[in-house]
């Protein structure tokens, strides 16, 4: 099948989980997690062959922007309906599986680097700890952006509608730093990978991505630190996390945007 029937094909599977889970959210439908589920599998399925062809063309050093957005969107997609099974988090999805759809969609359309000699296992170790870490901390993301229409909404003593849907506060909480943590585990390997096995992490087309992850490292470092020890939370942990996210989101595709794009070096 054609690279952008596929894409197609997931992006309104895709849209279609999306679509049920915010209307629960609003109030408009009754929960149906396991369509949710079916549905967000079904647009997995067409996702998963396009990131296989891409990583299969076995860019000699880093995944080029199209196969990590790809990869990045698929495994976010992925951890999503596995958290889900022991996490209230599949709200979550109302806003990662568009995203996830359109993500596809746009890098059909990408130039794609040239075949090369392949990834060597330490290379590849640290694109796919690279890619986990942002998958989980745009979970994180968007779920912050949960806590805080909640955290607002119960300010202003406004508790029917999506308030009613979600989970507790408290719970919302917990789930976001226990996301954070899981993907600052993730970050942290990859940097050391990046330092272990690149040879040069702060060469000239490997300097943004370098100094932007390790910001974000520090971002959330200082939140994960500042909740445990002075007990950061509400609005200042939404910020500080999609602070953090929008660092990380530069760091891993802002680079290869402005060199395969804007500059066309593949």
């Amino acid at each position: 099948m054609q690279p952008l029937s596929l894409a197609v094909m997931a992006f309104i599977f895709y849209l279609g989980a999306a679509s049920w889970q915010g209307l629960t959210l609003a109030r408009r439908v009754p929960p149906r997690a396991m369509l949710v589920r079916v549905l967000s599998l079904l647009g997995l399925l067409c996702h998963l062959p396009l990131a296989a062809t891409l990583l299969a063309r076995g860019d000699s050093l880093l995944p080029g922007l199209s196969t990590s957005a790809v990869l990045a969107s698929g495994l976010a997609v992925l951890v999503l309906l596995v958290v889900s099974l022991v996490k209230p988090v599949l709200n979550v999805a109302t806003g990662l599986l568009p995203l996830a759809g359109l993500t596809l969609l746009l890098a059909v359309g990408l130039p794609s680097p040239e075949r090369g000699t392949g990834m060597t296992p330490g290379i590849a170790l640290h694109a796919l700890s690279s890619a986990l870490a942002f998958a989980l901390l745009a979970i994180a993301a968007i779920q912050a952006v949960l806590l805080g229409v909640q955290n607002q909404a119960l300010r202003h003593h406004h508790i029917r509608g999506v308030v009613q849907s979600l989970p507790p506060l408290t719970t919302m909480e917990r789930i976001l730093f226990e996301l954070i943590w899981a993907g600052m585990i993730l970050l942290t390997l990859s940097i050391v990978s990046g330092f272990l096995f690149i040879d040069n992490m702060f060469a000239q087309h490997l300097a943004h991505k370098s100094i932007l992850s390790l910001a974000a490292w520090v971002i959330f470092a200082t939140l994960l630190f500042s909740h445990h020890r002075l007990g950061w939370r509400g609005m200042r942990a939404v910020r500080w996390t999609l602070g953090g996210c929008l660092v990380l989101l530069l760091a891993y595709f802002g680079s290869k945007f402005v060199l395969e794009i804007l500059l066309d070096r593949n």
